[in-house]
């Protein structure tokens, strides 16, 4: 009777996962590795420059969840959810208190905890090329990624993995497929490299060439995508925009308990910058921007704040373009931008444009399920009763037609594109961040800010109340920026465009494509795996065991 053949390999693997606390100890290590790559990712977001921690991030994240089943790659995904996601949104809990911020972070951990089980079902296609694996991977979390930057309440976009790119080489992608297709490039180099490391640790060197060439042609594709120009005509002309950062009296969830010296902060800033401007000290500017809640009072009926902005605004003998607060029918109100034209008042229609948000933050500008959310924290009922407003998102002021992204709307890929679409040539993003005090949120919004200058090929001007104000050139350049909590100005010459990225062209297509992908990779993955065990379970002898290594056993 011939003697089997056994694998040494395999027969050691069965010897340790049987010998008894070393599927604990497997365990452990997996949880690590993948709280750590969320750790890791986090390291790479604004303040920091650091994009290529994204790489080691998600290759360490695919390492702990290969081959796991679904249950266990949703725990190890949530626990690099939880790394990345809990620093990240500190910011939201300054002045609340820790209860909103920790429930913030677990429900987007959830979310990724998703994107973990995908990842791990798509990593046990059976006899899969070793370039595979990751493709299924990074089409999956942009899957997930879609869904949570929809639902609940409107979605939550905040941290994608894009949103980390803007100082690496891939940032070009987005121009190519907008942020879904950038996020997919980055999650794919680092799966890729895990999974190559993998196999060199598992001495399988020819298997590990093909994924390591995967990575590179994934970070190829940023200098590539460069390659590729925008259609349409060359720059229209350039005119000279005025950023006013008039400044907040103090931090927290109460400073607009004094919303009439925010308006005058505004009005002197400005004021002062007209001073310059007849001195020679500066450019005269063709149109001057305030941010988000430059004027709390809201000016169409309120005689004072109408007049305190018209003697701004014939000071500087330009259009202001300027963030309010607007009330609405019975309690409600809205976030506005207005165009106000210098020289008129109420009675004469001194606003010529407006445009209102159109997605309000859930928590903030409006309370869902009131009732319940007031029990969790006693800062529930300080949140508003906004509305959303309707259009396009775009004002026009001194010949130019703007696209407005108030505050976190720039994260939103379709309200930043319709914007584009209804013909902006230029971006602006009127935000208020004193309310975060000086925690990287302003940051990060400036990095989602230069991400979507590229996408669309537009220079893209960032004013704040309180900071951090920026003017960032097409190719996501920021060309001027101002000091946190500081009153300041900004003046620049700023490029108009009218041409359209591919990824503009494309619109959501990219994202559906990708998530459609992941879809089908998991999928296709349940069935196959849920075939090959069963065709294990009928040719196993009666009473044996499986001994499977380097799959369940560890959980």
């Amino acid at each position: 009777m011939a003697t089997p053949i056994t694998d040494p390999a395999a027969s050691r693997a069965r010897r340790w996962v049987r010998r008894p606390g070393r599927p604990l100890v497997a365990f452990l290590a997996r949880a690590t590795a993948a709280t750590g790559g969320g750790v890791l990712l986090y390291l790479g977001f604004a303040p920091r420059t650091l994009w290529w921690l994204a790489l080691p991030a998600f290759g360490l994240l695919g390492v702990a969840v290969h081959e796991r089943r679904a249950r266990v790659g949703f725990g190890l995904g949530a626990l690099f959810g939880l790394g990345f996601f809990l620093p990240l949104l500190r910011w939201t809990g300054i002045y609340v208190g820790p209860v909103p911020w920790i429930a913030l972070s677990a429900a987007e951990a959830v979310f990724v905890g998703a994107a973990g089980a995908g990842i791990a079902v798509t990593s046990r296609l059976p006899r899969g090329p070793s370039w595979g694996s990751p493709l299924w991977g990074a089409a999956v979390w942009v899957g997930v990624e879609a869904l949570r930057s929809r639902m609940p309440f409107g979605g939550f976009p905040w941290g994608r993995v894009a949103f980390g790119q803007p100082d690496g080489p891939l940032l070009p992608v987005a121009a190519a497929g907008g942020a879904p297709l950038l996020s997919f490039v980055a999650v794919l180099a680092g799966l890729a490299l895990g999974e190559a490391g993998r196999r060199l640790v598992r001495r399988e060197w020819r298997a590990a060439a093909v994924p390591a060439l995967v990575a590179v042609a994934a970070l190829v594709a940023g200098p590539l995508a460069a390659l590729l120009p925008p259609a349409g005509s060359p720059p229209l002309r350039t005119v000279t925009i005025a950023a006013v950062q008039g400044n907040v009296p103090r931090l927290g969830l109460d400073f607009n308990a004094q919303r009439r010296a925010v308006l005058d902060n505004h009005v002197r800033v400005t004021e002062e910058l007209a001073a310059d401007v007849a001195a020679g000290l500066r450019a005269r500017p063709d149109v001057v921007l305030w941010p988000e809640n430059a004027s709390d009072i809201d000016p169409l009926r309120n005689a004072d704040a109408a007049a305190a902005i018209d003697r701004a605004a014939r000071a500087v003998g330009v259009p202001i373009v300027l963030g309010t607060v607007l009330a609405g029918e019975g309690d409600t109100a809205t976030n506005s931008v207005l165009v106000w034209e210098p020289g008129s008042d109420i009675a004469m229609g001194g606003v010529v444009d407006r445009t209102d948000k159109r997605r309000v933050q859930p928590f903030g500008e409006y309370l869902p399920w009131r009732p319940f959310f007031r029990l969790l924290s006693e800062y529930a009922d300080r949140a508003g009763n906004f509305v959303p407003g309707t259009g396009a998102g775009a004002v026009d002021a001194a010949g130019v037609r703007f696209g407005i992204a108030i505050c976190w709307e720039i994260a939103f890929d379709d309200l930043v594109t319709d914007s584009v679409a209804a013909g902006a040539q230029v971006l602006a993003v009127p935000s208020n961040n004193a309310t975060f005090g000086r925690s990287d949120m302003t940051y990060q919004q400036l990095a989602m800010s230069r991400v979507r200058a590229v996408e669309h090929d537009r220079a893209v001007l960032v004013v704040t109340t309180s900071g951090v104000s920026a003017m960032i050139a097409p190719d996501g350049t920021v060309t001027a920026t101002t000091s946190i909590f500081t009153p300041d100005v900004l003046v620049d010459a700023t490029p108009l465009r009218a041409t359209t990225t591919l990824a503009d062209r494309l619109r959501a297509t990219p994202e559906w494509v990708l998530s459609a992908a992941g879809l089908a990779g998991v999928v296709f993955a349940r069935f196959a795996t849920g075939g090959r065990a069963a065709r294990r379970r009928r040719t196993r002898p009666q009473g044996a065991t499986s001994g499977r290594a380097g799959g369940d056993d560890d959980g």
